[in-house]
């Protein structure tokens, strides 16, 4: 960024702005001189959305505009002739460094950000062709990047030139629709290091504001351009943003701007340019960059649920939400905003039964304010579903279970006892509800047909109570999962609606079945004859309890043989068969069973990935954050034995790592708010030093032996961990 001595001078751009201003009288301007006004642009929340309302059913896409938003394009203005290449520009600034004389550079960077023509006249790779597609913005990104990574080590004068240049040009009147050389320029302009300082915000919101009220169709172009800039500039670009709305949140020294009430426009415009590198992003796969690095951390300390209120009364109306631009808020907010309207609906049913009680002149319980759930370890599934069926209006309560026969109160530690053994009971490939595949290892549903399939929304619930009450499951769904759980993200009113259908591609195979994947992509990429040497059809066949039945892929697809011109859809149909036809009813009914319990509008703002994450937790690890949060009973952090410990833990590999978190608390994931959530606990075992370390996974804990040193203890800590499956251990 600019030095921070330079502050003064570009303190004067305020009374700078103002003499233009009083310059351009003519053109109408009537708001106050101490802020840079744009000419005829209608203010921003007049104009259409850039990112269409999360809650609209159907979606445009950006790479389909309809031909109407296509605008005409307006005729180029010819553009003045300059020669400088790349290497004459590294020339001038080498001869300036050496001889301190800089008015070379200055006149470059002065004439070139003097105009969007002259930008263009600097920038285009040939001023004498139009560059009108989406595929090319006709731009020299080496020679943008190079004049750009030089103007933070000139001199200060230069950098205030382009600064002014850059007021210049936004503040010219426009005429008509952008031709496609403003649209270079806005592409250019966006890039400008020099937005990185607070002391350049009002210019670089001015900017950004234009941007955003373009039309649909130029968002359009500047999305599709946007994707071919490089990642480390398209990151700085999407930081640039971030740290731009963070600043204007959370101002380090508020006097550094204009007062919140005279600019409630910084932030929306910010967010939706940020919409538009978002779109951009999720053309490519894989994407320039994650989905992560659009979360603004600093959205975790404003009042979420005004903004999500805002957004449930408004949708995209002219008041801004966060929660229109659902990319940017982290995952651990959209856990609040999930968990706190979760409460809500808990106290909202609560309440209501509480006074249908009332009203009945009944006494008041207080179990009538849960989901009590009794069931028998020897009866467990059965139980569970008949109990959930049961009480399918109390789904929403705070989740309480008893074990029958059992004196033990549920402080926490039996709901999640019971989702243990639920699931593990559920997932055991002997009770043939769900198939394990080695190769990528994940469960898939089976696809065989039977009466009933009132287990599967069994599962679907438990899914949702465990979001819903923020227990982290150990679940292993491939990705394609949660998509399918998404479709749509509100259960439709007409129940004729398909549900559970979504777009299916080979890369979704690939993550389930991987080795059918590979041999349907050998097929794509065959270059012999494919019906002579495969004899196939549009028919598929699948074992049901011994017995091969067949399935037609299209009407008539025993007949239709597959070839090398009708390969792709063959790949296609099969896809979606097995992904999505083949197990419609089993994941219809678990679809409604999780939407039973989590049927919110909060699932709108989520990613499929990011409810992935609220049932099984992340899978990235952080062992010194965990040792920073554990508890400690019998022991303190400072004894021998505790050092040995994070020692050893600390220097295990990732999977004995996860292996040691699966032992101790059940699952080898973290919960969305990170190891602290854990509550981990190691606890003293008065045992002998001769007996492996205990786990109670229901409470998180580590029962450890003092032992004697720290050989003894990685050994017997690495006996424990690694087998704890099958042989009686807890």
């Amino acid at each position: 960024g600019l030095e921070r001595g330079a502050k003064n001078q570009f303190s004067t751009f305020s009374n700078f702005i103002t003499t233009i201003n009083q310059k351009k009288e003519g053109i109408g301007n009537r708001n106050s001189p101490t802020q840079l006004v744009i000419p005829n642009i209608k203010n921003v929340r007049d104009l259409p959305p850039i990112c269409l309302d999360v809650r609209q059913k159907q979606r445009i896409s950006i790479d389909t505009l309809p031909q109407e938003l296509k605008a005409p394009i307006p005729s180029e203005p010819s553009l003045p002739i300059r020669t400088k290449t790349v290497k004459d520009f590294q020339d001038d600034v080498e001869k300036a460094k050496s001889s301190g004389d800089w008015k070379a550079v200055h006149d470059f960077y002065s004439t070139t950000f003097d105009s969007f023509l002259e930008i263009n006249a600097a920038f285009k790779k040939d001023t004498n062709s139009p560059f009108n597609t989406i595929e090319d913005s006709g731009i020299n990104a080496k020679f943008v990047n190079v004049v750009y990574d030089a103007l933070l080590n000139t001199p200060q004068d230069v950098q205030k030139s382009v600064l002014k240049g850059i007021i210049n040009g936004l503040l010219q009147e426009w005429k008509g629709p952008r031709t496609k050389d403003d649209l270079r320029a806005y592409c250019i302009l966006l890039q400008n290091p020099q937005f990185s300082n607070t002391s350049t915000y009002v210019i670089y919101a001015h900017l950004l504001r234009q941007i955003a009220a373009l039309t649909e169709a130029d968002h359009h172009f500047l999305v599709h351009w946007s994707k071919k800039i490089s990642q480390k500039r398209f990151k700085q670009l999407v930081d640039r943003l971030l740290q731009f709305i963070s600043l204007r949140l959370f101002p380090a020294k508020p006097e550094e701007f204009p007062p919140m009430v005279k600019c409630t426009w910084w932030i929306p415009s910010a967010t939706k340019v940020l919409a538009l590198f978002n779109a951009a992003n999720s053309l490519i796969s894989p994407p320039i960059i994650s989905y992560t690095d659009f979360y603004n951390s600093t959205l975790d300390h404003i009042d979420l649920m005004e903004e999500y209120h805002n957004w449930q009364c408004y949708g995209n109306s002219h008041r801004f939400s966060f929660c229109q631009y659902p990319f940017i808020i982290s995952i651990a907010a959209k856990k609040v905003i999930i968990q706190r309207d979760s409460e809500q609906q808990m106290i909202s049913i609560a309440r209501q039964s509480l006074v249908d009680k009332v009203s009945r002149r009944q006494k008041p319980d207080m179990n009538m304010l849960f989901l009590n759930v009794k069931v028998r370890r020897t009866h467990l599934v059965s139980d569970s579903l008949d109990e959930l069926a049961r009480k399918r209006a109390d789904l929403k309560k705070k989740l309480k279970v008893t074990f029958v026969g059992e004196a033990g109160l549920d402080m926490g530690g039996l709901t999640k006892e019971w989702f243990l053994l639920l699931i593990r009971q559920i997932f055991h490939p002997d009770y043939g509800m769900f198939t394990y595949h080695k190769d990528s290892h994940c469960h898939w549903f089976s696809s065989f047909k039977c009466d009933n399939y009132s287990e599967f929304r069994l599962v679907g619930a438990l899914m949702g109570l465990a979001v819903y009450n923020s227990i982290t499951l150990d679940i292993r769904f491939p990705p394609c999962c949660y998509k399918k759980l998404l479709s749509p993200p509100i259960v439709p009113c007409d129940h004729n609606t398909l549900v559970g259908i979504c777009d299916v591609t080979l890369d979704d195979l690939f993550q389930i079945m991987p080795e059918l994947a590979h041999g349907l992509s050998e097929l794509l990429s065959y270059e012999g004859n494919v019906e002579e040497d495969f004899y196939s059809t549009f028919q598929v066949f699948q074992e049901e309890f011994g017995v091969i039945k067949s399935y037609n892929l299209k009407p008539n697809g025993d007949k239709i043989p597959v070839t090398n011109q009708n390969r792709k859809e063959y790949v296609q149909l099969y896809v979606d068969f097995l992904l999505n036809k083949s197990i419609y009813k089993q994941f219809a009914a678990f679809y409604y069973g999780f939407h039973s319990v989590c049927a919110s509008y909060a699932l709108l703002l989520l990613r499929p990935e990011e409810v992935e994450i609220l049932v099984c937790g992340s899978p990235e690890l952080d062992m010194s954050a965990l040792q920073r949060s554990t508890q400690y009973e019998g022991y303190q952090k400072t004894d021998l034995t505790i050092r040995y410990f994070w020692d050893v833990v600390l220097g295990f590999s990732l999977d004995l790592q996860k292996k040691l978190l699966h032992f101790a608390t059940g699952s080898d994931r973290v919960p969305v708010g990170g190891m602290a959530d854990l509550n981990f606990k190691i606890s003293k075992s008065e045992t002998s030093t001769n007996w492996l370390p205990v786990a109670h996974t229901c409470f998180n804990q580590l029962c450890l032996p003092p032992y004697k040193n720290k050989k003894e203890l990685k050994q017997k800590l690495i006996i424990g961990i690694s087998n704890a499956e099958g042989f009686g251990l807890e």
